[in-house]
């Protein structure tokens, strides 16, 4: 078996981090076949996911998001390569996120036309 960890620093707030969990996890079902199952806490939430050959969580707090996953052995020989693609996406995910309220603040910023 391989493991997988793979730690990122936000600075969404958890209510945001939720949002973003939520979209990293109907990705992970669309593309991967992922069964995933949030457990929403009061300081953290659990994204539990798996599929044959793949079993693992997401911890989402307000300042980061910690995955651990355990690979089988066949998925195990694509370890990089799966390691890469979820950093990708996670990476993208919180980047989108980190840009919509500074879009959002230049919007109200700007003067209204006469």
């Amino acid at each position: 078996m391989a493991d997988l960890r793979i730690h990122r620093n936000h600075h969404l707030g958890l209510a945001k981090a939720r949002q973003t969990a939520w979209k990293w996890a109907e990705a992970a079902e669309e593309k991967f076949g992922m069964e995933c199952t949030v457990i929403e806490g009061e300081t953290s939430d659990t994204v539990e996911f798996t599929r044959a050959g793949v079993e693992g969580t997401l911890i989402v707090t307000a300042d980061a998001f910690e995955l651990d996953a355990k690979l089988g052995f066949l998925l195990g020989a694509f370890r990089q390569r799966i390691e890469s693609e979820i950093e990708e996406n996670l990476d993208a995910l919180l980047q989108a996120e980190g840009r919509k309220p500074a879009a959002k603040a230049a919007k109200k910023a700007a003067p209204k036309k006469k």
